[in-house]
């Protein structure tokens, strides 16, 4: 597969559906903690709020279908998810780097997805702090990192 990475500055409406079907294929295949409510409850606030809320960028495969992408905000990480059809091929990584190179330091990452925790920790991140409810008031405890 041939990626390229692309800024996202301005989306068009397909790229946008595209990043919520991205969003919502990586979250079903990594967040097993996750009820269908649960999901309901995010697709929206991804769809049209969170997107809108970050820097993004993405890669895309050869065909020019975006395959994975990260938002950041200031030094943070604030989303990265990948086609579940595209796992294991360096794009997170890829994105990541990305995200590096532009100041990112932090991360959160749910306490019950230990598959991203082992990512960021292989990459250099450590935890600093626990909190016992995620961003939206739901029990889902999150974990903060930083890259020393």
């Amino acid at each position: 597969m041939t990626t390229t990475l692309e800024t996202l500055d301005s989306i068009s409406p397909a790229d946008r559906q595209r990043l919520v079907e991205v969003w919502e294929a990586a979250v079903r295949a990594t967040h097993h903690f996750l009820s269908e409510d649960d999901i309901q409850f995010f697709r929206p606030l991804v769809r049209d709020a969170y997107l809108d809320s970050v820097r993004l960028a993405c890669l895309r495969d050869a065909e020019g279908r975006i395959a994975g992408f990260i938002g950041t905000g200031g030094d943070s990480v604030e989303m990265l998810f990948v086609d579940p059809a595209q796992h294991g091929r360096g794009i997170g990584r890829a994105l990541l780097r990305h995200a590096l190179e532009r100041g990112a330091r932090k991360v959160d990452v749910n306490e019950q997805n230990p598959q991203a925790l082992g990512f960021y920790q292989h990459l250099g991140f450590v935890q600093y702090a626990r909190s016992e409810l995620d961003g939206s008031g739901k029990p889902f405890p999150i974990l903060h990192l930083h890259r020393p």
